[in-house]
């Protein structure tokens, strides 16, 4: 699930938690949902109706979202780009993929002429977006196994003419883990889990302590949890931990979010399912 800054869920917008809700239940129903029930369920979360309504109207004018009508009621339809990008993100957010240095890395060099400085900007955004790290002006790396997601994204945006991709294994002369460290804000990383964890901890320490689960409360953590998860994996493509720091916060971060999925992501699907059956 994700692509902008919506997709990626980055911060707790209403833009980011809309995502979040027709990426889950949505594509369940043929990608539709009505108004009145997307500001129902969305008030579970403290969003007010004007906000639903703005962030929508956003949605549809970044064209991932499209006025229709369903038995002549009022809603908004997915767009088939937004199904191809929250197809895509749903194997970054919901697949644990950890690299190892052995399987080597993904080379993307590319030179953009002068004239089309714009290729050049979108292409720089789209390797960002794939979480690739910067070794050179026009030499980014990625593990390896981003190579058909960086393939598909990179025809489906009409970039691939810019940009040879290579696999490869670093072979000398400098340390490999001094070197992520360039390639890659590690430190941005680390205080991006670390806002999770400090937001979504004592969140799920309250469930572990045994109390009944409300399917309202519980759609709300959820909701909150995978907004604020969304844009993680897409910030750290699966880095080996043998070029990390050792105090890598990442891997507890995961771990909460994929407690917090196991935990909540059915007695939440009970309340938006009842929710949207009310229109």
């Amino acid at each position: 699930m994700a692509e902008d800054d919506e997709l990626a869920g980055r911060g707790q917008q209403p833009r980011a938690l809309i995502v979040t809700v027709y990426g889950l239940y949505a594509r369940e129903s043929g990608g539709w949902m009505s108004i009145a029930a997307l500001i129902r369920i969305l008030a579970q979360c403290g969003v007010d109706a004007p906000s639903v309504r703005s962030a929508i109207f956003r949605l549809k004018r970044r064209g991932l979202l499209t006025s229709a009508k369903m038995n002549g009621v009022a809603g908004y339809a997915l767009t088939d780009e937004a199904y191809q990008i929250l197809r895509e993100g749903d194997r970054r957010i919901f697949e644990r993929r950890r690299a190892t240095t052995d399987e080597g890395w993904l080379l993307a060099v590319f030179s953009v002429p002068e004239t089309e400085r714009d290729k050049r900007h979108q292409l720089r955004s789209r390797l960002s977006w794939l979480g690739f790290g910067t070794v050179a002006a026009g030499v980014w790396i990625a593990p390896a196994h981003l190579l058909d997601e960086t393939r598909d994204a990179l025809e489906r945006h009409g970039l691939s003419a810019y940009v040879n991709l290579f696999q490869a294994q670093h072979v000398a002369f400098a340390d490999v883990a001094g070197q992520v460290a360039d390639w890659w804000d590690l430190t941005r990383l680390q205080a991006l889990y670390q806002e999770f964890l400090d937001r979504h901890q004592p969140i799920l320490d309250g469930y572990r302590d045994g109390a009944d689960t409300d399917p309202a409360q519980a759609f709300a953590d959820y909701m909150s949890a995978l907004t604020d998860w969304r844009r993680l994996p897409y910030s750290d493509p699966g880095l080996p931990l043998e070029v990390l720091p050792e105090d890598w916060n990442g891997v507890r971060a995961a771990d909460i979010f994929f407690e917090l999925h196991e935990r909540l992501a059915k007695p939440a699907h009970t309340f938006a399912e009842s929710a949207l059956r009310g229109v």
